[in-house]
Order: C-alpha cells, then sequence, then structure tokens
C-alpha cells in the first residue's frame, strides 16, 4: 500500500530549540509542544501527518515524529530509533506487542488494544469487542495511515470487522472532521454483548459514546460489585450501566441506573435483560443533580451509590468548576448512603490530579453532614497503560468511602 509522498523516506529533520528539553523527549516524554522547534519555513509549510527525524540543538538525532503545525502539539514521537520506517509493517509490530500484554492479562478478547501514547500509537485508541474492533484515530498522522492501521489491526487479530469512530474533542485540535464509517468487514447488526465481571454490557459500537463501552472502569466495578451483595445499589451517571449491571452479577437486591440518555438506558436494560436480571434493574433518566435532589427528597436509602460522571475537568481552564462540580456531587449523593453503607465517586478528568479530586470530594461528604474513610483507591484497569512521562495517560481517579 503506497504512503502519501510526506509520509515517504527519507524523511525530512526537523530541530529543537535551544530551549527545548532534548532530556526529557529522550527519556520518554513524547511530545514537543508548539514553540520548542527551531524557527523552520519549511515546518509551517508541512502537511500535517508528515514524518519526519526529530534532532536536538546540535543536530544528534532523537527519533521519528510526525509533525502537524497547526496543532498545539507540533510533534509527536513515534519511534527512538532515527532509522526507523514507519510503514505496515511498523504498525503490526506495535500492535502485536499491544496484542501479547492483553492477552496476558485477559481470557477473553475484550479490552483496550491500544491505548495512544502508553502504546506506542500516539492519539490512536482502539477498543475490541470480540470480533469487532473499533478505531478513533485523534490525530493527523492516524487519520492518514487509517488504512495500513485498520490492515494491520486485521493482520495482527483477525478480527471480522473494524470501526472507524472519528468523534471526539480529540481531533478539533488536530483539524480533524468527525466521521463514523465501517472500514472493513460487515457493520454489527446491532449492540455488540460484551462478558465482563459476571455480567453482560451492550455495546454500541456505531452510534454509543465513545467506542461504546468504557473498559476503563473495569476493576472499579469489581470492586463495588464485592461491596454490593445483599445491597440496594444506585448507579448515577451510569451510562450502559457499568456499575450497575456489575452489582447485580455479584448479588445485589436491586440497582437504580440514572443516565440522561435514554439510548444508554435501553442497552443498559438489555444488559440486564441478558443477564435474566431485568426484574431487580431499573431506570431513571433525567439530569442527575436533579434526580439526586429527587431521590434525597424521598428518603431514599442505598446501601451503596456510585457516582461516575463525565470530565468534569478536561482541562485547565475548567479545573475550579470542575472541583466545584464533583464536591457538589458528593454532596447530593451522601445523603443517599445508608449508614454504614457506601459511596463511590470517579473522576476522568485528567486536569484534576487525585488529591485535588480527594479534596473536593471529601468536602462535599462533610457539606452533607456525613463523615467517611477511603477504603479502597482505583485507577484505570492495565489494558489502559500509564506513560510515566505523560499525566495525561493516567486520567481515571475512583474513591470508595465508608461513610
Amino acid at each position: 500500500m503506497s504512503l502519501p509522498f510526506y509520509m515517504t523516506p527519507p524523511y525530512p529533520t526537523v530541530t529543537l530549540s535551544p530551549r527545548a528539553d532534548a532530556r526529557a523527549i529522550r527519556n520518554g516524554f513524547p511530545w514537543v509542544n508548539a514553540g520548542e522547534l527551531a524557527a523552520d519555513a519549511r515546518v509551517k509549510g508541512m502537511v500535517p501527518g508528515t514524518l519526519a527525524v526529530l534532532a536536538d540543538a546540535t543536530g544528534k538525532a532523537i527519533g521519528v515524529v510526525t509533525i502537524n503545525p497547526a496543532s498545539r502539539i507540533v510533534a509527536r514521537l513515534l519511534d527512538p530509533d532515527p532509522a526507523a520506517i514507519i510503514d505496515g509493517a511498523w504498525l503490526a509490530a506495535r500492535l502485536t506487542r499491544a496484542l501479547a500484554l492483553r492477552t496476558r492479562l485477559y481470557d477473553a478478547p475484550f479490552y483496550r488494544l491500544i491505548h495512544a501514547e502508553a502504546d506506542g500509537l500516539p492519539g490512536v485508541v482502539i477498543d475490541r469487542f470480540g470480533d469487532v474492533a473499533a478505531i478513533q484515530p485523534n490525530t493527523a498522522w492516524s487519520e492518514v495511515l487509517i488504512a495500513p492501521l485498520c490492515a494491520a489491526l486485521v493482520q495482527v487479530t483477525g478480527v471480522a470487522a473494524v470501526i472507524k469512530n472519528g468523534s471526539g474533542r480529540a481531533r478539533g485540535p488536530e483539524g480533524l472532521q468527525d466521521e463514523m464509517a465501517v472500514i472493513h468487514g460487515p457493520a454489527p447488526a446491532g449492540p455488540v454483548p460484551v462478558p465482563m465481571n459476571g455480567a453482560i454490557y451492550m455495546a454500541d459500537v456505531m452510534g454509543g459514546q465513545k467506542t461504546g463501552l468504557f473498559y476503563d472502569q473495569r476493576p472499579n466495578h469489581a470492586f463495588a460489585a464485592g461491596l454490593a451483595r445483599g445491597g440496594r445499589v444506585l448507579d448515577v451517571f451510569s451510562h450502559v450501566g457499568g456499575f450497575g449491571l456489575a452489582a447485580l452479577a455479584a448479588g445485589a437486591v436491586s440497582a437504580l441506573a440514572v443516565d440522561g440518555s435514554a439510548p444508554a438506558l435501553m442497552l443498559a436494560e438489555q444488559g440486564a435483560a441478558a443477564m435474566g436480571m431485568a426484574d431487580r434493574f431499573a431506570m431513571r433518566r433525567g439530569d442527575a443533580f436533579a434526580v439526586l435532589d429527587a431521590l434525597a427528597a424521598t428518603g431514599a436509602q442505598f446501601d451503596l451509590v456510585i457516582c461516575d460522571p463525565p470530565a468534569f475537568a478536561p482541562g485547565k481552564a475548567a479545573l475550579d468548576a470542575g472541583l466545584r462540580a464533583y464536591e457538589r456531587v458528593a454532596k447530593l449523593a451522601a445523603p443517599l448512603v445508608a449508614p454504614g453503607g457506601y459511596l463511590m465517586c470517579c473522576s476522568c478528568s485528567h486536569a484534576a490530579d487525585l488529591t485535588a479530586f480527594r479534596n473536593a470530594t471529601a468536602r462535599g461528604i462533610g457539606r452533607a453532614g456525613r463523615r467517611g474513610v477511603i477504603i479502597y483507591t482505583g485507577f484505570a484497569g492495565p489494558d489502559h497503560p500509564v506513560l510515566p512521562h505523560l499525566a495525561e495517560s493516567g486520567y481515571l481517579k475512583a474513591l470508595a468511602f465508608r461513610l
């Protein structure tokens, strides 16, 4: 498969400015931000996705990068070997390495296969749902190489269908438009059943949020499910029933799912039915804050309450408002927890670190007149590896309190 001229070797060389931290990049930091390249008229004229060799200010090569002059992240490191050739074989090698980890971790092909920079494919997310895979190409280089990336994915995994999910806010800064397409095999006839933690989830890979399911919460679902045995569970911001269905599978007597999305709740209901537990599952559509208020007004109590909201602080500019929102969630949820019960609060905001999120949640619990101790701190599962040099790859936090 031929590549565009701007992705064909020999690659041009781009140079870091003297003030850029070349040592950090050599040690594993994968990004070069705008202003950190030496002034070079050629860079401004490069097509987004262009491949280049990155050199330090002395001219010593660091590795192969992809260039997008329109992005705040002007260069992303693809390979620390300056002689690397980025082609179908290179993509297949990265996918093979990622697959080896997942097959060691899981006994069924339901997981995140590629977690962007942490798996050596900057800006690329691939979730696997058995014989179906969904690719999110969130960077210019991966958009250009979507065909060889798809071919390598099919070669390495043998999946029967590949969905391109070109949606989400990460594509905008790269200058990419939204697009949803089936790029290999037949489109799934409907939601894909996904077994996880004893539950069955229905993943809408064509029209659902993100790729259709949040695999990152798997270990936190499992911990919460252990607290739920014999109890009443409230799953707020439930999406397709992540925590509630896991709780039912573990022996909860009931689960109430709350979400603003009717399609997501319908998928949760289908999952409960597939598990044979529809009679123990209920759902309530509405604004989560309003529903929490309404439940409190009725004196409702639950043995376990989980709140897993969307990213209230997706960036530093939204951090203060986001922390206030997390505090408000905890303040509204805490009164619904029966004495001696449990409250789990989650954050997928990378801008809110664990300390800030923990403090905001504790303030909310205190403002509700409750007290609690933390019995669990959770993160994303191991199919979402964290690149230690890139804080953004460790975005998910979960805290369980006994009140």
